[in-house]
């Protein structure tokens, strides 16, 4: 490990998937081959080569894997793929991109964050990656697949990979807030999408948690059992306020969140799954 970087050597499929994300697909931002070689100028590197036509994905392998003695020239790739700059034409790509690294960085200890657009890299425990997704309730959804304004399918994938950073470090009060937040987010825009008129008269700015989750519930488009355990989520996420947590005499801990956010999946997954179907 240099003194300079906050990892050491990456392991072989962590630079597989590295390359992976660089190159992009239908679900990630998209570089095309001389794309990539201008995204490593961009990043710092010396002496990048001219894009020989090769495979996207395994010409980019082999610039990162011939760097892989070096952290820093990685490290520098790393922070490039958060820098706002690069997605000037497709920001709401960007959240969608350090999901997609952190899903895979976490194992090598690290985590890819972007407080006020500038780019990080911070320590984490590797053990407490993908919090809820080796358990009972795998995540299937993305924003993207539930709210079709993009601005706000991208600021509520920042609010999830905010509640797993606070996860990855051990802030379990403040990752159930964000879930919560995240929660409410995501049930208020897909009422508004789908059939505002649920509503009634309330303002989407003013109507409350324990409404949308009955609203979207009545609706059937989440289950009389994630209706239930939504509603503890949101008891939890009333610890915004200090003196709902004192009335509780309970503090959230590990294993509050990992019940928690299975809870998070499930809702996002029947919402996936009660989508409208496209005329």
């Amino acid at each position: 490990m240099t003194p300079h970087s906050p990892f050491g050597i990456l392991d072989a499929n962590t630079l597989e998937e590295l390359a992976r994300v660089i190159c992009g697909d239908e679900h990630l931002y998209y570089r095309k081959g001389y794309e990539i070689a201008r995204f490593l100028k961009h990043a710092g590197w010396q002496r990048v080569p001219e894009y020989d036509g090769e495979y996207r994905r395994e010409w980019a392998l082999a610039q990162l894997t011939e760097r892989r003695e070096d952290p820093t020239e990685l490290e520098r790739v790393l922070l490039r793929l958060a820098d706002p700059r690069e997605y000037l034409d497709e920001p709401e790509q960007l959240p969608a991109v350090i999901s997609a690294v952190n899903a895979f960085l976490i194992h090598e200890g690290v985590r890819l964050e972007n407080p006020g657009g500038r780019p990080r890299l911070v320590a984490c425990d590797p053990s407490l990656a993908h919090p809820g997704s080796q358990g009972p309730v795998e995540l299937r959804a993305t924003m993207t697949d539930l709210i079709t304004d993009k601005n706000m399918a991208g600021l509520l994938q920042h609010r999830l990979d905010e509640a797993h950073t606070c996860y990855a470090n051990g802030a379990h009060v403040a990752a159930i807030i964000m879930l919560g937040s995240l929660l409410e987010g995501v049930l208020v825009h897909v009422v508004h999408e789908r059939n505002a008129s649920l509503l009634g008269p309330t303002s989407p700015d003013r109507v409350s948690l324990d409404t949308l989750i009955k609203t979207c519930h009545d609706a059937g488009w989440i289950g009389a059992d994630v209706e239930r355990f939504c509603h503890e989520l949101r008891k939890y996420r009333n610890f915004v306020h200090p003196r709902a947590e004192i009335r509780e005499a309970h503090a959230p801990d590990r294993d509050t969140l990992d019940m928690c956010w299975p809870v998070v999946n499930a809702v996002l997954n029947d919402l996936a799954d009660s989508q409208p179907k496209a005329v």
